[in-house]
């Protein structure tokens, strides 16, 4: 299949309607049908503000940088950010052109477009 690797960057404090955001992009990925979402939590980065966030500041607790991803089909993609547009959330996103599938695939994946 053809689509995208999406990756979302936000802090674990960050909420939207009082759901940790990242919880909420996992969570409505796989409302619109998304096959699968991550979340990971980065060890330290920093930003636009090029503020370095670690693990090991106490006084930057709640700081840290999550990383959401997603592959998803070009369809899948768009009603993603179609939500995101609509919810009027700021976020800064990647977006790599990826082809993805299941090898040796069982009756619930979907078709082949081609294989490995």
């Amino acid at each position: 299949m053809e689509g995208s690797f999406l990756r979302f960057y936000v802090t674990e404090s960050e909420a939207h309607h009082g759901v940790l955001l990242w919880e909420w992009l996992l969570i409505q990925g796989n409302r619109l049908g998304i096959r699968g979402g991550s979340a990971f939590r980065a060890i330290g980065g920093f930003g636009r503000r090029h503020t370095l966030h670690e693990d090991r500041f106490f006084e930057l607790a709640g700081s840290s940088g999550i990383e959401v991803e997603f592959v998803a089909t070009d369809e899948e993609e768009q009603r993603l950010f179609d939500l995101i547009n609509r919810e009027q959330i700021r976020i800064f996103y990647t977006r790599i052109p990826a082809r993805f599938g299941v090898i040796n695939p069982d009756a619930e994946d979907p078709p082949a477009t081609d294989n490995p």
